[in-house]
Parts: structure tokens; C-alpha cells; sequence
């Protein structure tokens, strides 16, 4: 992720995607051993990447003109070399791939490198969009940042032309997790009036946030994973407290859109300082944590490019799944149209209704329908957009929740009163009965012995369900939260809080 990454190199790597499948040069002797040949390849990968730093520092310096010939010549060779590698046994592409990112990074905060090719309009963010692609990244991107120059500029497509696991992720995400996907962006733009404008504030791109949502809880604001991440942008505990988010008045606020934006946004400028504003290194430090990252990569300017053979086989399997699938994710948000992909048209103005009758988000829920083609229904986005609130209490009268703007409307016709409310109100009065435990009805051949329950203190990263699996016994969630009056649905906790855990019944 750079200010101004050399666009010389991104022609070329276009041209090396297009020219992959090409035959080896006519020159290359016959009976050339293969190892032998990649080790020729890779030694010329070496000398045109010395000769192009000398030519940006060339082009710094003010030489433009002998810069852009020394900056040609070796880009020109090294394309050729990157499409023989293609072709070539025993020859790693991965090392052509981390090479050219290496290069890219080359001209950070250096104006020259733009000149070098003569078409600095070419850097804006409206010349580098393709025709007809309408993803809203294309009008809200900020000119030259530095996230832009890997996320909007040419140079992440041309990365993913050459880079196979993260071809293989768009495959992925076009296949059989479409739907997921589609799930995401639709849940993304009932959120993005709170999540995006944090991360602009931030100077981050909206591709990486989305990219990082749809992966990590497909916009589900209430997403809590096995390890305990919770949220949209699922943040371990310490690691929410680190970044400001904490819990006020029983909300743990890793479950708030915009406060987890935000967030997220700061993890990621203060980890781009970190990693010299490698992108991938970052994203792999937030899925695998930063200090692991840092002992496999390195950091400033001596950080290696994820990509490197290194680093990339040293990582864990999750980690080297999960970068290429958030930047798959970003570059579909962007140009849906390359992939045969069509993101639904979502209207996402938010709004808000004022309660006329006391109701729960699962009453609204039912008595506004589908109303605006909603083909789930309302919960999910009504949850997302009232995280604070639990879907199963009732809310009181003057009660103000947010909606889609279009539902305001929907709510003063079906839900301030008639049938539906009616019928929302009814089933959510709905009695289940709860058998006697089967010991009770046994109590003449049993013998009850009453134990005492136990407590646990609360430390920091504790969840429920975490508490309830060290516990070993019968209790479960839910048991532990009726015993100590938590509500639903993610069971506030915190640090230094006595729980009473009971204990099994025999």
C-alpha cells in the first residue's frame, strides 16, 4: 500500500498476465536443465530489479528522460523472463510475484515515478476506473492515497492477474461462496452509512472494508466465532479494548458497525506504519496476530512482501487462505462486471420509526414482511442496524428504532396498529411449556442431593460460552445466564463480574 506506486511497473505486469500461456523464447538453448533455467530467470529477475531502482533513482533525481529508458529496458526484460517462468520447469512464480511487488513499493512518496511514463492523469482515481463499472468505490475513493494505489489503482489487478491464491480465492467467492457474498454486500449497505465514513476519516479504501467484513462475519453484527471474536470486523477482547471498544452498560461494543469500524481502521493505519504499508503483511497480522507476523516478515523497510516464499510457507494455512481471500473480495466490490458478477441494487437510506405500540424487533420484524423485496425478510437488518438492542424484549412505547427509510411508510401502515401488529403481538406472546426435569418425576426411585453452586470471576476475554466449556459440568449458556439475570443475545460480561455457575443435579 503505497502513495504513488510506479505505473511503468503495474503496464507490465498486465502485459505479463496476458502473455502467461506464451511460448519460451526461441533463444533459450535446447536441453537446459530446468533448475538451471529458473536459476538463469531468477538472476534476471535480480539485475532488472537493481536496474530499475537505479532508474527511479534516476527519474528522483530529475533525469526523466534516462530514467524512463533504464526503467523501460529492464521492465521489458523482466516481463520476459516472469512469462518464461511460466513455462519453465522447477521455476517458482511466487518469486516473480514477490519481486514485482518489491518493485512497486520502490516509489513510495515519489512523484517522479508517475512522470516517468508521462501520464500522471492516469493516476486519478476517475482515469483508472474502467468503463461502466459502477461499484460506488469508483466516485468515493480519495485522489492519490495510499490504500487507493493498491486497492483502486491498477496494481492490485495486476497482482491478482499473476497471483494464484488469489485467482484461486476469486474462484472461490464466484462459486460456491456466492452467496455468501452477495449476503455480505447486502448487509454491507444497510451498514455503510455508519462503517464507511470511518474508515475515510482514516484514509483506508472501502474495498479493504468490505473485502475484511465479508470475510470475517459477512455483516453480521452480532457474528461471535468459536475463539471468542465478536462483531462485524470480529475483535478479540483485548484486543477491542486496545482500540477503544469496551462495555457500556451491559453492550459490549465490538457489536457496534461504526465503533468497530473505527477501530478496525486505526488497527490497520498503526499496523501499516508497522509493516513499512504492506497491505498483505497487515491483513495476515490481523488474522493471525501481529507479533507472529512480524517474527516471520520482519517490519519497516526490511519487511518482506507476503508473497515471498518465506514468509508465505511460514504462515499458517489459515493465514495464507485468508489474505488472498479478503483482497478477492475487495477487487470483486470494485469491478463486479470483469467476473460475471451483479451485485443486487440495494435502497439503503437509513431512517427511523418512533413506537406507537411496544414491540420487539422479532414483532417488527413479522409485521413488516417483505415489504421492498426483501427476500429474507427484515431481522437480519433491523438486528445489524439496533445492535444494542435484544430482538426478544419489547421495547417501549416512543421507543426510537432504526430502519431503512423505505420501511417508515411500511411501519405506520401495517405495524402501527391493524392485523399485523396484531398478529406479531400474538405470536410473540406464544407460552412454550418446559417439562419437569426427568429427575423430579422420578423422585420415588432417585434420591436428590442438592449441590452447592459454584462462582467464577470474570478476567478479561472471558465469554459466556468460554466460562461454560472450562466448567466441565452441565451448565451451559443459557443456565449460566439465567442464573445471574444476562441478557440475550450476546450476554455482557466483564472483567472482575462474580458469576454463579451452577451445579449438576443428582
Amino acid at each position: 500500500m503505497q502513495s504513488y506506486r510506479t505505473l511503468g511497473v503495474s503496464l507490465t505486469l498486465v502485459a505479463v498476465a496476458a502473455c502467461s500461456g506464451t511460448p519460451q523464447r526461441a533463444g533459450r538453448p535446447a536441453g537446459v536443465r530446468g533448475d538451471d533455467a529458473a536459476n538463469a530467470l531468477y538472476a534476471r529477475l535480480d539485475t532488472d530489479s537493481r536496474r530499475y531502482e537505479a532508474g527511479l533513482a534516476l527519474a528522483r533525481s530529475g533525469d526523466t528522460g534516462q530514467a524512463q529508458s533504464e526503467m523501460k529496458a529492464a521492465l521489458d526484460d523482466l516481463r520476459a523472463a516472469a512469462t518464461t517462468c511460466a513455462t519453465t520447469r522447477d521455476c517458482d512464480q511466487q518469486r516473480f510475484v514477490a519481486g514485482f511487488d518489491n518493485l512497486l513499493r520502490e516509489g513510495i512518496g515519489s512523484r517522479s515515478d508517475l512522470a516517468v511514463e508521462g501520464d500522471t492523469a492516469a493516476s486519478t482515481p476517475e482515469a483508472t476506473g474502467e468503463a461502466g463499472e459502477s461499484s460506488p468505490v469508483v466516485t468515493s475513493l480519495p485522489q492519490l492515497n495510499r490504500s487507493v494505489a493498491l486497492l483502486k489503482g491498477r496494481e492490485l489487478g495486476d497482482v491478482i492477474a499473476l497471483n494464484g491464491p488469489v485467482k484461486a480465492a476469486l474462484e472461490e467467492w464466484l462459486t460456491q461462496y456466492r452467496p455468501n457474498l452477495i449476503v455480505a454486500w447486502e448487509n454491507y449497505q444497510y451498514l455503510r452509512f455508519q462503517m464507511w465514513p470511518e474508515y475515510e476519516k482514516a484514509g483506508l479504501p472501502e474495498a479493504l472494508l468490505f473485502g475484511m467484513l465479508a470475510k470475517e462475519s459477512g455483516g453480521k453484527v452480532h457474528a461471535v466465532s468459536r475463539s471468542g471474536a465478536s462483531g462485524p470486523l470480529q475483535f478479540m477482547y483485548a484486543t477491542g479494548l486496545r482500540f477503544g471498544l469496551g462495555t457500556i452498560d451491559g453492550f459490549d461494543q465490538r457489536f457496534d458497525p461504526r465503533l468497530s469500524a473505527r477501530a478496525n481502521a486505526a488497527y490497520i493505519n498503526e499496523q501499516l506504519a508497522i509493516f513499512n504499508n504492506n497491505l498483505e503483511l497487515v491483513i495476515g497480522a490481523y488474522n493471525g496476530g501481529e507479533g507472529a507476523m512480524q517474527r516471520r516478515a520482519g517490519r519497516g523497510e526490511n519487511a518482506q512482501s507476503f508473497w515471498s516464499p518465506d514468509v508465505y510457507a511460514s504462515v499458517s494455512q489459515e493465514t495464507r487462505e485468508y489474505v488472498p481471500m479478503v483482497l478477492a473480495a475487495a477487487w470483486l466490490f470494485m469491478h463486479p462486471e470483469r467476473y460475471n458478477l451483479q451485485f443486487p441494487k440495494i435502497t439503503a437510506k437509513p431512517g427511523s420509526i418512533t413506537l406507537k405500540h411496544a414491540a420487539s424487533i422479532a414483532e417488527l420484524t413479522v409485521c413488516l414482511g417483505q415489504d421492498g423485496n426483501q427476500h429474507d425478510g427484515w431481522f437480519r437488518t433491523l438486528r445489524n442496524l439496533n445492535p444494542q438492542l435484544d430482538p426478544q424484549q419489547s421495547e417501549p412505547v416512543g421507543a426510537r428504532i432504526v430502519v431503512p427509510e423505505q420501511l417508515e411508510k411500511t411501519y405506520q401502515r401495517d405495524c402501527a396498529d391493524g392485523r399485523w401488529q396484531q398478529l406479531a403481538a400474538e405470536l410473540h406472546a406464544a407460552v412454550v411449556p418446559t417439562p419437569a426435569p426427568v429427575a423430579l418425576t422420578q423422585a420415588s426411585t432417585r434420591v436428590s442431593t442438592k449441590a452447592k453452586d459454584r462462582t467464577y470471576v470474570v478476567r478479561k476475554g472471558d465469554t459466556l460460552a468460554a466460562i461454560a466449556r472450562k466448567g466441565g459440568g452441565c451448565s451451559g449458556v443459557r443456565e449460566i445466564a439465567v442464573a445471574n439475570g444476562l441478557r440475550g443475545p450476546h450476554f455482557a460480561i466483564k472483567p472482575g463480574q462474580t458469576l454463579k455457575i451452577p451445579e449438576c443435579r443428582r
